[in-house]
């Protein structure tokens, strides 16, 4: 992607092992925000370009999962909180990391949850990737080796397991994140700076949001914000309702520059678990759709210097070579105009629906696509030099 025309909202969430890097970017054209995943002693932050869009394939039914939602009622608010954690808890551990390369050690530490009964368990994985060794501790303090199953560098997913799951633990339950509203009680359960087994409460604060995968140059889609507080250590942690459901996995905080909760985290949302998971524990790794555009949401300054009605659609700036977009004639800009100062791409497409549901801005794009398979044919509406068309493309794995 031209840096000098689009940028990402990006971050990388709150620990996982040494050796890895920081990613800080901004928001196209607007003001800039910092989130960072706490690496080691001395992070590096480096920029990270979203040059693609992400689709998912079957989902793959392995998942023995809990039957039925927790009943939280008693009478007054706190003992409402205390016994909800009595319950979570349970089914949240920490995860102690120990990683060896070219002759240095370190560890890392991060949180997880328990998705089912064979004693798998989800956590980012940018707490597990660079691991040598991995060890779970349960909330009874009993502890266990654990196998990394699959790794998704993409959605910033993974699932280890263990062997044999305490007789005091539980299964969390995943519930629906198409559902979490702005506004809702949540609460969040992890190893923030190790110390395991806490608790912190908060609103979501947004949700839609697309955030970074850290890994690789692709975005997360539908990430969950909220103010409850997200520290180092609470990487691969749920984010839960006062129902007690899995909404999210914890990851990402943008922080201002200080390596600690400022009041705004963001989660992996529940619905992209659903779908990850069970392929992650079936075949080891996830295959993405891609659509092969950069680009960015439509603002005020590219409808004005584009001539367009509405500052709604996602802006294609470049079209990947031979990429699904190009096969199908998608084009990206065919300039730049100087508007006060600012450099701003012209004459791209504009997509403003997928299937006949509108795109409001580039996010919507990523969501999208990101529920597709490799395989699928979308149909896009696009404007192109004030017209309305239509567009079929046939989604392909991503490169």
């Amino acid at each position: 992607m031209d840096k000098r025309h689009f940028a990402v909202i990006a971050g990388l969430g709150c620990l996982a092992v040494i050796l890895l890097a920081v990613v800080v970017a901004v928001p196209l054209f607007l003001f800039p925000i910092r989130a960072q995943r706490m690496v080691g002693q001395n992070p590096a932050p480096t920029a990270t370009p979203i040059p693609g869009l992400g689709a998912t394939q079957e989902i793959i039914p392995t998942l023995t999962l809990p039957p039925t939602r927790l009943e939280v009622q008693p009478a007054a608010p706190e003992e409402s909180f205390t016994a909800l954690y009595e319950q979570l808890n349970p089914g949240v551990v920490n995860i102690q990391v120990y990683v060896e390369r070219g002759g240095l050690s370190g560890s890392g530490a991060g949180s997880g949850f328990i998705l089912d009964n064979e004693g798998h368990i989800v956590t980012n994985n940018h707490v597990v990737a660079e691991a040598n060794q991995v060890v779970v501790v349960f909330h009874d303090s009993t502890e266990a080796k654990a196998e990394i199953v699959g790794t998704d560098d993409d959605s910033d997913l993974a699932v280890i397991q263990v062997d044999n799951l305490p007789a005091t633990v539980r299964p969390l339950l995943l519930g629906d994140s198409d559902l979490v509203d702005v506004g809702e009680w949540v609460v969040a359960i992890g190893n923030p700076f190790g110390l395991g087994s806490s608790m912190s409460l908060g609103i979501v604060s947004a949700v839609g949001r697309m955030i970074p995968s850290g890994a690789t140059p692709f975005a997360i889609p539908q990430a969950i914000q909220t103010d409850a507080a997200i520290n180092p250590g609470n990487s691969g942690g749920p984010l839960l309702n006062l129902q007690g459901e899995v909404i999210g996995v914890n990851a990402q905080i943008a922080s201002g520059g200080t390596p600690a909760n400022a009041g705004v985290g963001f989660a992996i949302p529940s619905n992209v678990v659903r779908i990850v998971a069970p392929v992650l524990i079936e075949s080891g790794s996830y295959q993405w759709s891609w659509l092969g555009i950069e680009g960015g949401s439509v603002n005020l300054t590219i409808m004005e210097a584009n001539d367009l009605e509405t500052q709604h659609g996602a802006y294609i700036d470049r079209v990947v070579p031979d990429g699904p977009a190009d096969e199908a004639g998608l084009e990206g800009s065919s300039g730049v105009e100087v508007i006060e100062g600012l450099r701003v791409p012209v004459g791209g497409d504009v997509i403003i629906e997928v299937e006949g549901t509108p795109v409001i801005d580039f996010s919507d794009l990523l969501s999208h696509i990101a529920f597709k398979a490799p395989g699928d044919l979308v149909e896009l509406t696009i404007l192109r030099d004030g017209e309305r068309r239509r567009v079929r493309v046939e989604l392909a794995p991503r490169p």
